[in-house]
């Protein structure tokens, strides 16, 4: 229960940190297809700030970082939720991300382009569309993690700091981190280097195309082949057990 005065600081910390869930949510749409609304995002990461700043105790980080990951958390709940991408597109992903295996495991190199959609029978302005298509595929499952026979599951095995701590802290700690950094190691050199600058340097898909020389719509299909490549490393690992 709030009083008059505790549900007018509550008011204003919302609006205080709104810019921040509209940035959070421009952030995540930039990185999927036409079909997700923008608002409802917004919406979502609004109920992922007021969750946060209800269960906030100082403990040594600042409120904006816990607050970050209690907003992008309650986004990806409502896009899991939504179902709000085609199955057609996942399956159309999951052949995408078959022949980069198949064809990393053979040339032992990251494929390129060229070599994926010939191995898809795709032309290559095909095989454009269909990542371009695909984009927010890259959003990472816990189930996608689970191999065919039901083995002991890839997260499981990497996050096992000790009960009682924060699970994204302990996760981030662990040896998952240092496989994901891995996998970004064997991109191919543009495709590393678009991650550093969304991910480290948090520039948008236009920033990132005028150093590439490309436009937005290419660093995003780059992206979404990026992260198909990672999601493919990641689950080689998960099935022999590196790290």
């Amino acid at each position: 229960m709030y009083d008059a005065n505790g549900k007018s600081g509550l008011n204003e910390r919302l609006a205080q940190y709104t810019p921040l869930v509209r940035r959070l949510a421009h952030q995540m749409k930039s990185r999927l297809p036409d079909n997700v609304e923008v608002d409802d995002l917004v919406q979502a990461g609004m109920i992922g700030l007021f969750d946060a700043l209800q269960r906030y105790e100082e403990q040594g980080n600042q409120f904006e970082t816990y607050a970050v990951q209690r907003i992008r958390g309650a986004m990806l709940d409502e896009l899991r939720g939504a179902d709000w991408l085609p199955r057609s597109v996942r399956q159309n992903m999951r052949k995408v991300e078959a022949a980069m295996a198949k064809l990393r495991q053979q040339l032992q190199r990251p494929p390129t382009e060229s070599e994926v959609a010939k191995a898809l029978g795709m032309a290559l302005p095909e095989y454009h569309q269909l990542i371009t298509d695909g984009a927010g595929h890259q959003l990472v499952y816990y189930e996608d993690f689970h191999d065919a026979d039901d083995h002991e599951h890839f997260l499981d095995r990497h996050a096992t700091a000790a009960a009682g701590g924060d699970p994204l802290e302990q996760l981030a700690e662990s040896g998952f981190r240092a496989a994901l950094i891995d996998a970004i190691g064997e991109l191919p050199a543009r495709e590393q280097q678009l991650m550093a600058m969304l991910y480290q340097e948090e520039m948008n898909l236009a920033e990132i195309g005028a150093v590439l020389g490309v436009s937005a719509s290419r660093v995003c299909q780059l992206h979404t082949q990026a992260i198909a490549r990672v999601r493919t490393m990641m689950r080689e690992q998960a099935w022999t057990g590196a790290a």
